[in-house]
């Protein structure tokens, strides 16, 4: 895709100084561009670069006033920042703009779809699912049966869906995601033998919710796994049967999740954090990475260490665990005396 200066500036409401027709086709950092690419300028610590920079176009704060020459082009803007954000978002659309069946695919007669669906190749869309409108299904994804999938949905190549998980509006599902799988239960019998246990309940994905690359998602034993409206997954997450999140919830990758643990609203749960099962932790509440969640938590708790413990607690117990050698070597000394 090509653009000049004078149609991104269009685009972003801002103004042209130097040449308007200019054409770039590509992004880059400032200190990286070349011919042909678009860059921006933030952070005043990147100043100097802008003196240098090959790039064709740079979006800048309308208050920059070069003092020396430049070489590229300027788009003044209010905020170059969001500007750029707003572009790589406009960018991201019309690069994924695509619609329609491509052959071959296999969609079962029983499915129906709204308007302007984009279908990959080899893609697989079973019996009896519903898919909104603007939805956009990569190839070699899998739509099991009786799946439903709201308006604006993206799922990316690879992704699987099973059967009767149903997707909200305006989400995202990346490659390899896999999306009502069974959860991990079994059960020993008498000969010490572990016999599985039927998992008949699904997935739900509220609005909003965006699920990162080479995440699984279980399915319920009975009921419902839920995603409530706004939650963000990284990449490589294990989401267990039952579990539910709350609303706007972040969590970072390597994350395991156990079955029915249930996590409030607003949380923001950082990399390879274990949470055991059937526990409930409440609203607000921040977990450091690598921390082991054994316990309820309340509202508005902050975690660190496994055993977790309150971050301020964490960090004045971790000053005297570095320094074990030392106190010990004390109290040998002290008991040598007497």
């Amino acid at each position: 895709m090509v653009f000049t200066a004078g149609q991104i500036a269009g685009i972003l409401e801002g103004e042209v100084h130097g040449n308007p027709e200019i054409a770039v086709h590509k992004l880059a950092k400032i200190e990286e561009g070349e011919k042909g690419s678009l860059t921006f300028l933030a952070n005043p610590k990147y100043t100097s670069f802008i003196y240098k920079t090959k790039a064709s176009v740079t979006i800048v704060n309308k208050d920059f006033v070069p003092d020396q020459e430049l070489s590229t082009t300027l788009i003044k803007v209010e905020d170059a920042y969001k500007s750029f954000s707003k572009l790589l978002e406009y960018y991201n659309e019309v690069k994924n703009n695509k619609i329609g069946i491509e052959e071959p695919v296999f969609k079962a007669q029983s499915a129906v779809y709204g308007k302007n669906l984009y279908l990959g190749a080899f893609a697989y869309v079973g019996n009896n699912v519903v898919i909104g409108d603007n939805v956009k299904i990569y190839p070699n994804a899998y739509i099991g049966d009786n799946v439903t999938i709201g308006n604006n949905v993206v799922i990316f190549a690879g992704a699987k869906i099973y059967s009767e998980t149903v997707i909200g509006n305006n989400c995202v599902v990346n490659s390899g995601v896999i999306i009502g799988a069974d959860g991990f239960g079994f059960a020993p019998n008498e000969q010490g033998e572990f016999t599985k246990v039927p998992q008949t309940g699904n997935v739900i994905l509220e609005d909003n919710v965006d699920v990162g690359a080479g995440t699984t998602i279980d399915r319920a034993t009975l009921g419902s796994t839920i995603l409530r409206k706004g939650v963000k997954l990284d990449n490589q997450i294990q989401i267990a049967h039952n579990v539910e999140i709350g609303e706007h919830t972040v969590i970072a990758a390597q994350t395991g999740i156990a079955g029915s643990a249930k996590i409030g609203k607003h949380c923001m749960i950082g990399g390879q954090v274990g949470i055991v099962g059937h526990i409930v932790i409440g609203d607000n509440v921040k977990i450091q990475a690598q921390s082991g969640i054994g316990r309820n938590v309340k509202d508005n708790e902050v975690l660190q260490g496994s055993p977790a413990l309150n971050y301020g607690d964490y960090n004045k117990s971790y000053v005297h665990f570095k320094n074990l050698p030392k106190i010990i070597s004390r109290i040998d000394n002290l008991e040598n005396k007497d």
